[in-house]
């Protein structure tokens, strides 16, 4: 008994003050809803940082709700002190459960599908609703952050105590998926799970929100490449199936990879095909039947792919035929399927994050 009371007492004094825990639980969703997002355009190892740091946010926020929820369990349990706000407040914990219960049980390995979406997709549903809803829950008991509670040295330690917490927790997960050969023990750091194999039917067909042509007339296909160049050219599916070959890891949002023997044509040899690079160019943008596009710098532009077949197979549509870009290095969604045009530009294309959002949409 003595040592689950000094257990407690320790607890209490880590748990901050009420008010740092709420500003707290929204600063933590926030950053973990930033965090999550950013992930998306990190392929290389190099940013495993970032991905420790979304995990370790996830174990500081179960306890920031834990803290939470033990100064206020009596106003949630108890029909009396019902609320017109307490239906909020309820919503608010169902999505803050959803997204932790469906991240944990991701890097445990559980790897189910929810009709088109996979538990990844599922878990950062939960994590986008959080943010309004956490959002709109505190605005319900507004309490400006006072200096009295952030300022002392204890809440340093305390934060750094939380993330401490949570990067270990993220790691001896790590070390028990390993020691029991569970199903998370195959995950790449980005939390992808690997798919075996060769070709188009190794690896699941995919799309970016709503992107979903019809299938694309290979005789009648032409592929233009204009922009700062001296001669723009139109090239024919044919022309593209250069046979030149890359291996190249394709690791998508939805939680997959794949490594695969990718053949079609340089992206450096299709500019020279369209004469001289202005002295201006810095990018090179790939745009889809579907309006859908990406841009790359275009030194690393030069050295990607634009590819017709997939493990000797020639592509299908689903995977984007007749050409789609390789872009090692660059998560899935940047690998623009049914790609029309190649564009030289001198200038980066920020309307291309809002593009992935409503291409498809008619």
């Amino acid at each position: 008994m003595a040592a689950r009371d000094r257990l407690r007492t320790a607890l209490d004094r880590l748990e901050p003050p009420p008010r740092a825990v709420d500003w707290s639980l929204f600063v933590f969703v926030v950053a973990e809803a930033v965090t999550g997002l950013v992930s998306f355009t990190v392929g290389v190892p190099e940013g495993w940082p970032l991905f420790w740091l979304h995990r370790a946010l996830g174990v500081g926020i179960v306890a920031l709700l834990a803290w939470k929820l033990a100064r206020v369990r009596r106003r949630l349990t108890d029909p009396t002190l019902w609320q017109r706000s307490t239906a909020l407040s309820v919503l608010t914990l169902v999505a803050a459960v959803g997204a932790i219960g469906t991240g944990v049980a991701w890097v445990f390995g559980l790897d189910v599908r929810l009709s088109y979406w996979t538990l990844l997709s599922v878990h950062v549903g939960f994590g986008l609703a959080l943010v309004p809803l956490v959002a709109a829950h505190a605005s319900t008991r507004f309490r400006p952050p006072r200096r009295v509670d952030f300022e002392r040295r204890r809440t340093a330690v305390r934060y750094f105590a939380l993330l401490a917490a949570g990067g270990t927790t993220y790691r001896l997960q790590q070390g028990i998926n390993d020691a029991l050969d569970t199903a998370g023990a195959d995950r790449r750091f980005t939390g992808s799970q690997p798919r075996e194999g060769d070709g188009n039917g190794a690896f699941p067909i995919t799309s970016w929100v709503a992107d979903d042509p019809d299938p694309i007339d290979r005789d009648a296909y032409r592929l233009a490449v204009d922009g700062l160049v001296s001669d723009p050219v139109e090239l024919t599916a044919a022309d593209l199936a250069a046979g030149h070959e890359t291996e190249a890891l394709l690791d998508c949002t939805s939680g997959w990879y794949t490594v695969q023997e990718w053949g079609g044509i340089r992206v450096g040899d299709l500019l020279d095909a369209a004469g001289d690079i202005d002295g201006d160019a810095a990018h090179v943008r790939f745009t889809s039947v579907t309006g859908y596009r990406w841009s790359l710098p275009l030194d690393e532009a030069e050295d990607a792919l634009l590819a017709t077949h997939v493990g000797g197979e020639r592509l299908s549509h689903g995977h984007g035929a007749p050409a789609r870009l390789v872009a090692p290095d660059r998560r899935g969604f940047q690998w623009v399927k049914w790609v029309t045009r190649v564009e030289v530009r001198s200038e980066y294309d920020l309307g291309q994050w809002v593009v992935t959002l409503v291409s498809g949409f008619d």
